[in-house]
């Protein structure tokens, strides 16, 4: 039989042995449970990578808003490292531009040749630069109580204010502007456009610092009232001032400057010559003045004393700067500056420079009066011109080129004209140099003809139509007359059958000598009417050829700018006269007496001066549309000079040679209008002065030509006496006399006087 025990414990050690080899079940969910977890986290850790392990670092451990905290910090550490990197690379980036030129510019002063009366002036900007030390305080005060009151203190740009105008720029949803700095304007006006961007402001922000480390406070204030806009055209305090009180900045008191100041904000809205200009004016004004009182640069009380009212401007000017007749000589100034003297143009209107011309004050007063006291009225479309020059110099003293130069800009004294007989002067000193003389004799006959019969030249004009026959050249001179200096010029170039070119190019070398440009004449057809100037001569040309007689045959070249300093007094410029003996003493000498013939009894008379003058008269003619047989009278002159002073008159009309003739009245001759004109002219500007004298005749003796001998008077029948009728003697009533009473002596013959010649008939008065 089996035991029973033996089966029992069989069993128990099999349920023993599974128990050990099955693991508990809490272990094994534990285990599991902890299985599971690594798995999780492991899957976690992997899925955030490196940056959620920074970000469990940046937020650790603790409640969330712990985390929150510490995550805002992070942020707020970041975006400042960020921003300083930022603007490190823009601070390096970003560099300093050129100026804008236009706000570096200076207005240019243009003075007569006192350099202390003022004719204008040459701008871009109307600005004048001054030194700090020249700007008062109370100006110094104003702009930064006005625009910058942190401007001491701050580096260039205030976050307060750049965060206020970010604030307003958002909120208006477009950039209005606001919280620049006076740093930040001098650059935005200086440096930068007035683009109205983010980007334009954040470049404005960089330069701002830059200049900041660059510059001092005193040098960006002195810059920035150097350049700052003002309104009504002025730029700068110094204009400004001017502009407002006529006065220099240097003058301003503190009422003014606040003034200035509130100007500056928006010089359109608070312009003080607006209609209600003071209510839009007067708040701004006290805001300045209570910033002046803080900063302590005025007192309360002087605040008061304008919390009501602002301070008074002078009446606002033109600024037509070439405006009358003014601006022929600016124009003509600038002219010689740019072409003679090398200037560039952005010198000239912006280089701040100081110009003193050769333009007498008194002597360009005088002229403008003469033209207006002898211009005959009615006659809107004459042309009135005068240039003065000094002789031994070629300064020119006074010029008169029109009545406006805005209303038209043709400067007469300088533009080409036909001269007329004026031009007969160099046939005279051509003469003289070549063997001729005052004495030589000239067929005066009118109408002049070659040996064919043609008509070569009539007498015209001055010398009144006249046929003079044979005359010396002296009074040929003096009364103008034609023909006779055709027959100067033919006789010079050989006689009638030679070329006559010849005699032409003596009369012109004679007048480049004296003064006429070569440039000028070498164009001109060679011809045995030279000297009746046909062609053109600008008067200031033919008044400084005349000036090298009144110096006794030095040539000098006219000129009209005196000196030329920068805007720190630098000389860039300063005129060296240059004379050259071009016309021998001699021939000088009896040129200016055949001149003075012409003032003391030709066709020139009414131009005799205070002083000793000689001069000569010029009526011109020109074809009618491009027909020579139909002439009209195209210019009227009178050319002349003193022993100190040269003065070319000239009247045209139109576009420079339209008919005279029954316009200008009441005659277009030159000994009339023109000859008075210059006598008006030269006696204001001579008065009070040294007159000098004329060197006397020099007699030269002829080697060419036929000399002239005055013809002898007819001799005139002796009348015979007439017998007397003998009348019955009252009787005596007292006894008569015991002596015999005295022969009756013979009645007395009158001296024979000689008889003047009648003179020819004359032709309608036609001129050239």
């Amino acid at each position: 039989m089996a035991d029973p025990d033996h089966g029992s414990r069989t069993e128990v050690d099999r349920a023993l042995a599974t128990q050990r080899k099955r693991p508990s079940t809490s272990s094994s969910t534990a285990r599991s449970k902890r299985g599971a977890a690594a798995g999780t986290s492991s899957k976690t850790a992997r899925k955030g990578g490196p940056l959620g392990a920074v970000g469990r670092t940046i937020g650790g451990r603790g409640p969330w808003y712990v985390k929150t905290l510490r995550w805002f910090a992070f942020l707020a550490v970041a975006g400042l490292l960020a921003c300083a990197l930022t603007f490190f690379i823009l601070y390096r980036a970003i560099s300093i531009p050129d100026a804008n030129a236009a706000f570096q510019t200076q207005t240019t002063q243009v003075f007569y040749s006192d350099g202390k009366h003022k004719i204008g002036e040459f701008a871009q900007q109307d600005r004048e630069s001054v030194s700090i030390d020249e700007i008062p305080a109370s100006m110094q005060a104003a702009a930064i109580a006005a625009e910058d009151r942190s401007f001491y203190t701050n580096r260039g740009i205030d976050l307060k204010g750049i965060i206020r105008a970010a604030r307003d720029n958002t909120t208006s949803g477009s950039v209005q502007a606001g919280g620049s700095t006076i740093t930040q304007q001098y650059v935005k006006i200086l440096y930068l456009t007035q683009e109205r961007s983010y980007t334009r402001k954040v470049k404005e922000a960089i330069l701002s610092i830059k200049i900041h480390n660059q510059l001092s406070k005193k040098q960006i204030l002195e810059g920035y009232l150097n350049t700052i806009y003002f309104g009504n055209r002025a730029y700068g305090v110094q204009v400004a001032s001017q502009t407002y009180f006529g006065k220099p900045a240097s003058e301003l008191n503190y009422a003014q400057s606040a003034l200035l100041a509130t100007i500056v904000n928006s010089p359109s809205y608070y312009d003080p010559y607006a209609e209600g200009a003071q209510a839009r004016i007067q708040p701004r004004f006290n805001y300045v003045l209570d910033g002046m009182v803080k900063s302590k640069a005025i007192t309360a009380e002087e605040a008061a004393a304008f919390r009501d009212r602002i301070p008074e401007v002078k009446p606002l000017k033109s600024v037509d700067r070439f405006g009358g007749t003014k601006g022929f000589l600016l124009d003509a100034v600038k002219t010689q500056m740019l072409n003679k003297l090398k200037f560039d143009q952005s010198q000239i209107d912006g280089g701040g420079l100081r110009i003193v011309t050769t333009f007498d004050y008194n002597d360009q007063k005088d002229a403008v009066e003469a033209i207006k006291a002898n211009r005959p009225s009615g006659a809107p479309e004459l042309h009135p011109a005068l240039v003065s020059v000094q002789p031994g110099t070629g300064a020119v003293r006074a010029m008169y080129g029109g009545p406006d130069f805005l209303k038209s800009p043709l400067n007469w004294a300088m533009l080409g004209t036909q001269p007329g007989s004026t031009f007969k002067v160099f046939a005279v000193i051509a003469a003289l140099e070549d063997g001729y003389s005052l004495k030589t004799t000239l067929n005066g006959n009118s109408p002049l003809r070659d040996t064919k019969g043609n008509i070569l030249t009539e007498n015209q004009g001055d010398s009144g139509g006249a046929s003079y026959g044979n005359i010396p050249l002296s009074l040929a001179t003096a009364k103008s007359v034609n023909a006779a200096f055709v027959d100067l010029t033919i006789q010079m170039a050989g006689g009638m059958n030679s070329d006559w070119a010849q005699g032409a190019d003596k009369v012109l070398k004679a007048a480049n000598d004296a003064g006429i440009p070569k440039s000028v004449t070498d164009t001109w057809e060679k011809t045995a009417n030279i000297s009746l100037g046909a062609n053109q001569v600008a008067p200031v040309d033919l008044a400084n050829a005349y000036a090298t007689l009144a110096a006794g045959g030095k040539r000098a070249d006219w000129y009209m700018v005196q000196k030329v300093t920068d805007f720190q007094g630098s000389v860039l410029h300063e005129h060296e006269v240059k004379t050259k003996r071009t016309i021998p003493e001699d021939v000088v000498a009896d040129t200016i007496a055949a001149m003075r013939g012409v003032v003391t009894s030709g066709s020139g008379t009414q131009a005799a001066s205070v002083c000793t003058t000689a001069g000569k008269t010029g009526t011109a003619t020109a074809a009618t549309d491009g027909n020579d047989k139909d002439q009209h009278v195209s210019s009227s002159w009178f050319a002349g000079i003193t022993p100190k002073l040269a003065t070319a008159v000239m009247y045209n009309r139109g576009k420079g040679n339209e008919n005279l003739e029954g316009y200008m009245l009441p005659t277009f001759f030159g000994g009339q209008t023109p000859a008075r004109t210059f006598r008006t002219y030269m006696n204001a500007a001579l008065q009070g002065t040294e007159c000098g004298t004329f060197p006397p005749p020099a007699n030269i003796r002829a080697d060419k030509g036929t000399t002239y001998v005055a013809p002898k008077p007819k001799p005139t029948k002796k009348p015979k006496p007439e017998k007397t009728r003998k009348t019955q003697e009252p009787q005596p009533t007292t006894p008569a006399p015991t002596t015999p009473p005295p022969v009756e002596p013979p009645p007395v013959v009158p001296p024979a006087t000689p008889t003047t010649p009648t003179p020819p008939t004359q032709s309608p008065p036609t001129v050239s």
